[in-house]
């Protein structure tokens, strides 16, 4: 980089670069910053995403921050994130691209908080970490993402979440830290450290913490995202109880806040979404906990979830959240919009400027000017490395939590070689340590792994649909299954939570029961047979039925009476001695289906990928193959994503195309 002028000279101090950059700029270069939309991947002049503008459109708005979804390969994120920051090194002040993304290393499956793993390493949810408790591990887990963010050129992590899962149906549970203020500010801020280091620097990726002050508290769990969801109450006087999160992790100096969608209600504080609530973003988050960060909207406040301020303008909207102290609009596409503001006398162009310095520090802070680009080789061999790969298939195992252990055959961990009939489980994984059989009648023990259960919500393929919501009761069919397996073979269960689950009414009947947030099967078939522990304790209560969920309070938290499992419950393993998979031929262990796909755990992108069987889903199923909301969805299985965007199709139709691509 030339250094014709002050900013591009690095041995100056920030604050002189940031000035001088600043003396430069137009009113469009300033409006421009303030915007940080969803880029679309690969060709700049292809379509957008989500009926937003393609690539090429918001380059030439000047925008400078984006958030990134798809993530096809290392190499491919790498050399596209180049190919972005060659294309605005062209502009003529060169200001470099902060790339952003919403969480990658866990196993959500809602693609629009957060993202299946992909090329990076999978570790449990946030729930997982919660349960375990460890702020080495958290700060550990942090540091890697930190590393395989940099190596691809993702320098802002729209996370952690520090929300308090205070109410139990609330969809956005897994990926916060649990139920408990101590744990998730301790947790978060050692998260914070992971990110960023004792300051940001030029090794560092940005943390973004959301959402302040605190979006656990959600009217009958219900979310944001939706207008029903808009309302955040706090029936039990607790709004001080959900910012403690946020004052630990400005004290590790998290360099970013994002506010909610939600608006409180029956409160001291105006009635608008906290992204329009000016003593919520400055007198309490700047003036009373000191934040001196930057404040970036949660996306499309402006013209989608602007709760509160229905009536106002988009202009109108946009005037009030900058006056409530926004520096950012996340999703916005229009910077004009806030030109025409100025130009108008609605806002002075000085406003602009205090976030412009705020904006323009992070990017000088982290070194963007003097190395924009990133090594693609490099990306490759850190993404995923098998290292990282293996540290989270370990958390998976130790956050596993175990509720109930039988003292009969089904006590854990089992005996190698036990005869196990199983659903859900992959064969091939389990083949390396158990006999599987084929019939519960069959075996010694049955293992059944399920999910929460939630309502579907939305239209299929909506952005609903992916939120789990709702009652938390299992579905009467799947617990008659349940009781059915387990009146013919002593039965253990494993119950993945992303949110709290109602499993009193089949507790009697199983012989075991253990939960998981987040575990491939290998890491569960490890803690099954005792190659590692279960270490997690529950990071909220259990409750044992929804008349107690109903008659709780959504801002405090374990306020549900008489729950099955307590907050921080769990069993462990007694006088555990670390097995090893009984010796097997390698070709039986690694017996291959003939099937070309399995519908439980190929991704639905190397499905679609295939033109017989993208054929067949498109017959049977149109609207599935091209929907912008199932594309984010590639990482996920066929029959994951049909369970709930296909969820009101005739189960005939499903059947048959089922039936289809089993025969291929």
């Amino acid at each position: 980089m030339t250094t014709d002028h002050p900013y591009q000279d690095a041995t100056r101090s920030i604050e002189q670069r940031v000035e001088d950059l600043l003396s430069r700029m137009t009113l469009e270069d300033k409006a421009a910053l303030m915007f940080h939309p969803i880029l679309p991947f690969g060709d700049f002049d292809g379509d957008g995403l989500f009926g937003l503008p393609n690539a090429r459109t918001l380059l030439d708005r000047g925008i400078t921050h984006f958030n990134i979804l798809q993530a096809p390969s290392a190499r491919e994120i790498a050399e596209w994130t180049n190919a972005v920051q060659a294309e605005v090194a062209k502009s003529p002040l060169g200001i470099p691209v902060t790339f952003s993304t919403d969480p990658r290393h866990s196993f959500s499956d809602n693609p629009a908080t957060s993202l299946l793993a992909g090329p990076f390493s999978q570790w449990p949810e946030m729930l997982g970490f919660g349960a375990l408790d460890d702020e080495a591990l958290v700060e550990r887990f942090a540091d890697v993402i930190r590393r395989e963010y940099l190596a691809v050129g993702i320098r802002t992590a729209l996370h952690p979440q520090v929300d308090i899962a205070t109410e139990p149906r609330w969809s956005r549970a897994s990926t916060t830290f649990g139920s408990d203020a101590d744990i998730v500010g301790r947790l978060g801020a050692a998260y914070v450290r992971g990110l960023q280091g004792a300051e940001i620097g030029v090794g560092s990726v940005s943390g973004m913490a959301k959402h302040f002050p605190g979006g656990g508290p959600q009217k009958d769990g219900e979310d944001p995202h939706f207008s029903y969801g808009r309302e955040q109450v706090y029936p039990g006087d607790m709004f001080e109880y959900h910012l403690e999160p946020f004052k630990k992790l400005i004290a590790a100096g998290v360099s970013q806040m994002m506010p909610y969608y939600g608006m409180p209600v029956g409160t001291e504080f105006e009635e608008v979404g906290f992204n329009f609530n000016k003593v919520i973003l400055t007198d309490i988050l700047r003036n009373q906990l000191g934040f001196e960060g930057i404040i970036c909207t949660d996306w499309g406040i402006v013209s989608r979830q602007f709760w509160g301020v229905e009536e106002l303008t988009e202009e109108e909207r946009m005037i009030k959240s900058i006056d409530a102290g926004v520096d950012q609009f996340g999703g916005e596409t229009e910077p004009a919009r806030l030109v025409g503001l100025v130009r108008d006398g609605h806002i002075t162009e000085a406003r602009l400027d205090e976030s412009v310095r705020r904006l323009l520090r992070e990017k000088f802070r982290l070194g963007l000017f003097e190395q924009p680009y990133v090594d693609v080789a490099a990306a490759e061999a850190t993404v995923g490395s098998a290292e990282s790969r293996q540290l989270g298939l370990e958390a998976q195992a130790h956050a596993q939590t175990l509720l109930k252990n039988d003292t009969g055959t089904a006590k854990l961990p089992l005996a190698p070689d036990t005869k196990v009939y199983a659903e859900g489980i992959d064969p091939k994984v389990l083949r390396k340590w158990a006999s599987i059989v084929s019939t519960p009648e069959e075996a010694d023990v049955a293992v059944l792994r399920v999910v929460a259960p939630w309502e579907v919500r939305g239209e299929p393929g909506d952005l609903e649909n992916f939120f789990h919501a709702g009652s938390l009761d299992f579905h009467p069919a799947e617990l008659e299954h349940i009781r059915t397996v387990a009146a013919t073979v002593p039965t253990i269960v494993d119950v993945y939570l992303d949110r709290p689950a109602i499993v009193a009414p089949f507790l009697d009947d199983v012989a075991s029961l253990i939960v998981n947030f987040g575990s491939h099967d290998d890491a569960f078939v490890q803690v099954l047979f005792g190659a590692l522990e279960p270490l997690g304790k529950l990071p909220f209560e259990l409750p044992s039925s929804m008349a107690a969920v109903l008659a709780s309070r959504e801002d405090v938290p374990s306020d549900t009476d008489d729950p099955t499992f307590a907050f921080g419950f769990g069993l462990r393993y007694q006088d555990w001695t670390q097995a090893v998979p009984p010796f097997r031929d390698a070709a039986e262990a690694e017996v291959e289906s003939t099937q070309r796909w399995d519908l439980d755990r190929s991704p639905l992108s190397e499905i679609l990928a295939d033109p017989e069987s993208r054929t067949i889903i498109h017959r049977h199923l149109p609207e599935l193959v091209d929907n912008p909301m199932i594309a984010m969805a590639g990482a996920m299985s066929l029959n994951a994503v049909l369970g709930m965007a296909a969820s009101n199709v005739d189960p005939a139709v499903l059947d048959e195309l089922k039936g289809e691509m089993a025969s291929l």
